[in-house]
């Protein structure tokens, strides 16, 4: 007889191990689809087995010396008797686990070699900069990273870049096969090299916390593993790379932001709007750190970026008494700016809404006009919600109306979905 929690077990340790196990096996085969492929293998293996036989005493462990065995396995069946299968083959006692959750090993000098906590996080930063390798394009490197890194799914990263799902697939499978076949190899690439990938580095790190921060899709308004895998890496990054204003903007952006978590959701977990939310639940200390990491961006001499400007525009919100006591008109101007040097539909809808609070509805209606015209944003919910606000504000309710139902339909997150139609019930 099966046991269901055990699925449940593969399906959360995968949410938050995965990176670090397809890092690891990575650093011990030196090949990073292979290590992806090896990873997903024990996965299907432990879907089968933990059910069955109980989830080990270490999990990923578990996960990881599946994996590796599996590698070994392939060196051996192609007779690959060289120095890399000696090295792979080395420390695992003979007999060992191949599978089942009852046998793993839960401590042992085996165990040690296989889960060096230490040693995960380079693995995962590596795999990183692997992934963002400049062979790849820029969309692909994205992707690919997102995926094996970020643990999302590729729904997820076509909802992240308003992309259909069938083109973000394309892209991580030719990545694959490009890094695969440019042999490119695992690990932190010197001081230059870095310096060219660190771009894709942080626009990853961004997105795996904005996915975290607010989920897509599903039933949850925030991932907190995915948010705190993000500022992780991002904390890891600003000190790779001390001298880089964006590390630093990135680091405050996600510390500014990771502060309002604890106000964020009721105790249901559903969403609380900022006007509505406890500001004395915010988290001081985050919101120290990412004053500090700002300042520090500051600091570098060469202004800010479109991480910096946005984790200034954070801080005005996290040194506000309330929403009506906001700098507003600040954040306009940094909005502006953030346009010149980063345009997208996105900022331009948000710097909407910070032109609707800072100068009134009107003023902010012409600029989501002129994006609704554009058509850049007609996959997300997020330019019906705003203008459905603005046209409540004006007491324009049959219009308002009409883009909150549209609203709601193309709304992905279930509490999200919750909040627009408490908005349209409103309405009468």
């Amino acid at each position: 007889m099966t046991d269901p929690t055990g699925r449940e077990a593969v399906a959360a340790v995968w949410r938050i191990e995965s990176a670090r196990i397809v890092g690891a096996l990575a650093r011990y085969t030196g090949d990073f689809a292979l290590a992806e492929d090896l990873a997903q293998e024990a996965l299907a293996e432990a879907l089968v087995t933990w059910p069955r036989e109980g989830v080990p005493g270490n999990p990923a462990g578990w996960l990881l010396t599946v994996g590796r065995r599996r590698a070994i396995d392939g060196f051996r069946r192609r007779a690959a008797r060289d120095e890399r299968y000696a090295a792979l083959a080395r420390d695992l006692d003979e007999g060992g686990i191949a599978s089942g959750g009852a046998t793993a090993p839960a401590s042992g000098d085996d165990q040690d070699v296989l889960w060096d906590p230490d040693q995960i996080d380079d693995d995962v930063l590596a795999l990183m900069f692997t992934a963002c390798h400049p062979v790849l394009s820029r969309e692909a490197r994205v992707a690919l990273t997102l995926r094996v890194v970020g643990g999302l799914t590729s729904d997820q990263i076509a909802r992240a870049f308003l992309l259909p799902t069938a083109t973000v697939q394309a892209r991580i499978t030719r990545a694959k096969k490009t890094l695969g076949a440019a042999r490119v190899p695992f690990g932190l690439p010197s001081a230059k090299e870095r310096a060219a990938r660190l771009g894709s580095v942080l626009n990853v790190v961004y997105v795996i916390f904005t996915e975290g921060s607010t989920v897509s899709s599903g039933d949850q308004l925030i991932r907190f593993d995915l948010a705190s895998e993000a500022l992780r890496l991002a904390r890891v990054l600003a000190r790779l790379v001390p001298d880089e204003p964006e590390a630093h903007g990135l680091l405050a952006l996600l510390e500014l932001t990771a502060a309002r978590f604890p106000a964020r959701t009721d105790a249901e977990g559903r969403p609380v709007l900022l006007e509505d939310q406890d500001r004395r639940r915010w988290d001081r200390d985050a919101i120290r750190r990412g004053r500090a990491a700002l300042a520090g961006a500051e600091r570098c001499g060469r202004g800010l970026g479109a991480y910096g400007l946005q984790a200034a525009i954070a801080e005005c919100h996290a040194v506000a008494p309330s929403v009506g006591e906001t700098d507003w008109e600040r954040i306009v101007v940094v909005y502006e700016a953030l346009g010149r040097i980063a345009p997208s539909p996105v900022v331009d809808l948000n710097r909407a809404v910070a032109v609707s609070m800072a100068r009134g509805p009107a003023a902010a209606l012409a600029i989501v006009d002129a994006l609704a015209a554009d058509g850049s944003l007609a996959r997300t919910h997020l330019l019906p919600t705003v203008r459905g606000e603005l046209l409540t504000r004006l007491g324009r309710t049959d219009e308002a109306r009409t883009e909150l139902e549209h609203a709601v339909t193309l709304c992905g997150n279930d509490q999200e979905r919750t909040v627009l139609e408490g908005k349209l019930a409103s309405l009468g």
